[in-house]
């Protein structure tokens, strides 16, 4: 089980990142169009005022069972050690355990 601490920071960047996104979106594509260099750099500092966890790239994927961020399986959204003992218990539907 991860830290309470690490799970509430995560939330607090998912909460960020959603409320600065269209911001974000508006300055990169004003940045995105042909200006002056000085107007790109005025774009550049407003961007640099958001916060830094509202970036969407600081976001780190993470088990919604233990909160596990290593290991991670984007289709079940569990970590390994969840999706296993899961599937050992024939809770995910359609796996099963390779034998060949």
């Amino acid at each position: 089980m991860a830290k309470k601490s690490m799970i509430e920071r995560e939330a607090k960047r998912h909460r960020l990142i959603q409320k600065y996104t269209l911001k974000r979106r508006e300055i990169k594509n004003k940045l995105n169009n042909k200006l002056t260099f000085i107007e790109q750099i005025e774009l550049q500092k407003e961007l640099q005022k958001l916060p830094r966890n509202s970036a969407s790239c600081r976001r780190r994927n993470r088990c919604w069972k233990t909160g596990r961020s290593r290991g991670f399986y984007r289709d079940f959204g569990l970590s390994r050690h969840v999706l296993r003992e899961m599937s050992h218990n024939c809770l995910l539907p359609g796996i099963k355990k390779a034998s060949w």
